[in-house]
């Protein structure tokens, strides 16, 4: 949902719906993880992606049947021998798409989703996907951690039962920065059948801290850029710490490492790695 959330905010502004298909599950290789999201304006458009181009011109059409009648539909697209080049994947994966219209009466919470993402504030959405309730679906609940290791809430899912449960889980899902596909009861009831509800985190990219501007710490920049984290480099030594050693970085500072790292808060999303190898600095940090 993150790369085509611009996109929902201008259509929104607008004040046109646009149909948004998001794959919410995932088997074997499948080309794009859950959360991929691919929008079917009213003019005809199509923006993003849910497949790399396998099945997006079949949901081309399931989008503008759901902007159309208004009712959200759940679809998989897989592969078999008999229909290997129709429509589905040809790499042999499988995909579970939920497709819903999006305008400003179905997801109200959308203008302060988008504000939260772009502050680089954590923020989960909750939709229910399938039910036994057929009017449960396509309800929203939007998390966001509060302090005192609790949520703020958004919409609702039903019921506060359903919303308490569903807003703990996400909040789980969100500290680690993965989506999610959760079971539940009609109630909420964690260990019931019936209700299908995914959770989509957009959470901001996890953090590597290094300390020592070495030839180690330029090595191990670009590895963690790589795995997606947003690198910070660290040493006292201004002479060695610049953005020309360290191009990949996402920032350089010029500090003793323990000083500057005292005003930053550690979380489970945050790896730390000490490299001065010199103990004037290593050990403080420590």
């Amino acid at each position: 949902m993150r790369e085509i959330l611009a996109d929902l905010i201008a259509a929104a502004e607008r004040g046109e719906p646009v149909a948004m298909a998001t794959v919410v599950r995932t088997w074997r290789s499948a080309p794009r993880p859950a959360g991929a999201s691919m929008l079917v304006t009213t003019g005809g458009e199509a923006v993003g992606s849910v497949s790399g181009g396998c099945v997006e011109g079949a949901l081309y059409d399931v989008g503008h049947e759901v902007l159309e009648t208004g009712q959200p539909l759940f679809e998989t697209y897989g592969v078999s021998d008999d229909d290997a080049f129709s429509v589905g994947l040809t790499c042999g994966g499988i995909l579970e798409v939920f497709v819903e219209r999006v305008d400003a009466q179905t997801w109200p919470e959308l203008p302060g989703i988008a504000a939260s993402v772009a502050a680089d504030e954590p923020v989960a959405v909750a939709t229910v996907v399938r039910s036994v309730d057929t009017e449960q679906i396509g309800r929203h609940l939007v998390v966001r951690p509060a302090a005192e290791h609790g949520s703020a809430v958004e919409g609702t899912l039903g019921s506060q039962r359903f919303d308490d449960t569903v807003a703990a889980d996400a909040l789980g899902l969100l500290e680690s920065g993965t989506t999610g596909f959760l079971h539940y009861g009609p109630e909420g009831e964690r260990l019931g059948e019936g209700v299908d509800v995914f959770v989509n985190s957009m959470a901001p990219a996890p953090r590597m801290y290094i300390f020592g501007a070495i030839d180690f710490s330029a090595a191990l920049c670009r590895v963690g850029k790589v795995l997606g984290f947003r690198v910070t480099v660290c040493d006292a030594r201004e002479i060695f710490a610049t953005t020309r050693r360290f191009p990949e970085a996402d920032e350089v500072v010029v500090d003793w490492p323990h000083r500057w790292f005292a005003s930053e808060p550690v979380d489970p999303r945050k790896v730390i790695c000490v490299l001065t190898l010199d103990p004037k600095f290593d050990v403080p940090a420590l």
